[in-house]
């Protein structure tokens, strides 16, 4: 146990589960209280303040106050913090020194989303967060062949884009993803796992299920294709789930617990009995590994599905690097990358995985990698509102420039998201690359 008082500690950091089905965790008035006793922690503290405008919407508030202290924040200015909070999880990660086991139990993602799910609950939430959020039923509607041509023009169309800024709240600037109409279980539909297949295994070194993720599959389906011609050229055994829903981290930092729940139950049973079948499952956005890795398990922690599919679910680079690591990695690079600057996605940090992408990406002659660890301040959803694409590009910044001075061949995020909004800011022009991209690059498939 730490001692009273003390910063940090050696202790590995520990979460608790979240425990939404206490009825403790709905109670307004003890989420207020505990919002002002980790808000006074923070205010004393101030690590934080360069990771997000969570923490500096948090220390205006109490600078501007009448006693410039938490006291003096106005309670109902308490949610002004948790709209700015995305559930990066950096400041637990990396700046906070009073996380469990610290005696303090500061986890301040969590309790933001506890904020969030009271705030959804109180029906305080915008359509266009619901609408925006839900990334699956949005990509089979962008997908379908006319709508597709409408959807894409419409994202280029200044007019249109001004009609949605005033109207809808998304920012005539911020970069919209193209959707694609041939999504990528639809490319690879002779992939999808059949489960009452009396076909021979075949011979391989190992065998994966991809979850293509809403993103892979409507926006750039050749991510997917990448992981997958990767794998394959590493002798590894590729299928799709057969059946396959959103990860449910959008709807989490929504705070619609209800519908997290229910793609829950949608998706654990088809991704249990892959498991079983000795299947590695994989997703190549971070976020929705540590969906399944992370916040099911935190959410439902006596679930064992939910566990079992835990700890299956692998980061691509995680699963080549375990490859490698057993001397079954082909090393037979055809083209060098040379300068890479790689943004490391913040879901992915979490994860605590360690460097997998660059390890691998290194193995390439005459490549070198230089890691960014900072948040792109994306998220998803944040980097596209009206009300915090300054803010997100602000984020950004810091990583904008060390790509600029990097002078970098490449570069890209783990985050096909976040590589996207590094795009739209910076001045070259040059495209943004998917790490598992420039592998298949580097292999020449």
């Amino acid at each position: 146990m730490a001692e009273n008082g003390r910063e940090g500690g050696l202790d590995a950091p520990t979460r608790h589960p979240l425990n939404q089905n206490d009825p403790e965790f709905w109670d307004e008035d003890l989420l207020n209280k505990e919002l002002e006793r980790v808000y006074d922690i923070c205010h004393g503290c101030r690590r934080c303040v360069s990771l997000c405008n969570a923490f500096p919407t948090l220390f205006d508030l109490v600078d501007e106050s009448d006693t410039m202290e938490v006291d003096g924040v106005a309670v109902a200015d308490y949610t002004k913090v948790v709209d700015h909070c995305y559930l990066c999880d950096l400041c637990y990660l990396t700046k906070c020194p009073y996380v469990p086991p610290h005696e303090w139990n500061v986890d301040f993602p969590h309790l933001m989303l506890r904020a969030k799910a009271i705030k959804f609950r109180k029906g305080d939430t915008k359509f266009r967060d619901s609408i925006i959020t839900s990334t699956d039923m949005v990509g089979k509607l962008a997908s379908k062949p006319l709508i597709n041509s409408l959807v894409n023009g419409g994202n280029k169309n200044s007019a249109i884009r001004g009609m949605l800024d005033s109207t809808f709240g998304i920012h005539k600037d911020a970069r919209l993803p193209h959707y694609s109409s041939q999504t990528a279980r639809k490319a690879n539909a002779v992939k999808v796992f059949d489960p009452d297949s009396k076909a021979e295994p075949k011979q391989s070194v190992g065998k994966v299920a991809l979850f293509t993720t809403c993103y892979c599959n409507y926006n750039e389906p050749h991510i997917a294709d990448s992981v997958i011609k990767v794998l394959e050229h590493n002798n590894v055994e590729v299928v799709l789930p057969e059946r396959e829903h959103c990860c449910g981290m959008p709807k989490l930092e929504l705070g619609d617990l209800a519908t997290v729940n229910k793609l829950k139950e949608q998706n654990i049973p088809v991704l249990q009995r892959l498991a079983r079948e000795g299947y590695a499952i994989m997703a190549a956005v971070p976020s929705c590994v540590l969906m399944f890795k992370q916040e099911l398990p935190l959410m439902y922690p006596d679930d064992e599905a939910v566990q079992e599919v835990a700890a299956a679910f692998h980061d691509p680079f995680e699963y080549l690097h375990k490859l490698h690591k057993d001397g079954k990695l082909r090393t037979d690079f055809k083209t060098k990358l040379g300068n890479v600057s790689y943004h490391v996605a913040c879901h992915q940090r979490v994860q605590n995985i360690g460097p997998k992408t660059r390890q691998i990406l290194e193995l390439i002659e005459d490549t070198e990698v230089k890691s960014i660890e900072r948040c792109s301040g994306h998220d998803g959803t944040y980097g596209v509102k009206k009300e915090t694409l300054q803010f997100a590009n602000k984020i950004a910044k810091p990583i904008i420039r060390q790509i600029e001075q990097q002078e970098a061949d490449y570069y890209g995020s783990d985050c096909p998201v976040a590589g996207r909004h590094l795009e739209n800011n910076l001045d070259s022009g040059k495209e943004t690359s998917h790490p598992i991209d420039l592998l298949r690059l580097a292999y020449g498939i």
